[in-house]
């Protein structure tokens, strides 16, 4: 599968350019393979994108922006999507790629499937006995509770991270 991205190698946007190669830079350290299609020096890119974005992903003018991220035929999404997915650890699964082992969206998907619908993990309600160590189960609780704090910590120092990204661009875009 190849990740279609298509941009244009001669816009006057800098706020366009910078999101073109924001996409690009980080496909790149991904190392995910990927073709840039530029549509403002070839018109059959030009039509097939404007063809294949969504309806209801369009802009009210209809003519949809670069950078436009295609999987193949499959349409992923605009600028704004990748930047959401990029935030949440969730570039593979928007890409409609696997995740490779060991990455973090890749280790996330993977501790989300052992937990089961009561908040154990699915390796302890296998076990016999499981009910018969109360105190062993307090105490993962416990360490339950502090991972979870950690990471409500982590995702408010990411989120205030990229609230300054959106503002000094901002900045940058109105200079």
């Amino acid at each position: 599968m190849v990740i279609k991205v298509f941009l244009a190698t001669s816009s006057g946007s800098t706020a366009i350019k910078k999101k073109q190669q924001d996409v690009v830079a980080f496909l790149e350290a991904l190392k995910v393979e990927y073709a840039q299609l530029d549509i403002a020096c070839n018109e059959q890119n030009r039509m097939w994108m404007r063809q294949n974005v969504p309806e209801e992903k369009k802009p009210s003018n209809g003519i949809p922006l670069p950078p436009q991220i295609f999987n193949e035929e499959s349409y992923c999404g605009d600028y704004e999507t990748f930047f959401d997915a990029k935030e949440d650890n969730a570039v593979y699964s928007f890409l409609g790629l696997a995740a490779p082992p060991g990455s973090k969206e890749a280790m996330k998907a993977d501790e989300e499937q052992h937990i089961v619908e009561n908040g154990t993990y699915a390796d302890e309600s296998n076990e016999e006995g499981a009910g018969d160590d109360s105190i062993g189960h307090a105490e993962e609780d416990g360490e339950q509770e502090e991972d979870l704090q950690s990471e409500d910590e982590e995702e408010a120092d990411v989120e205030e991270e990229g609230e300054e990204f959106l503002e000094e661009t901002r900045e940058e875009v109105a200079e």
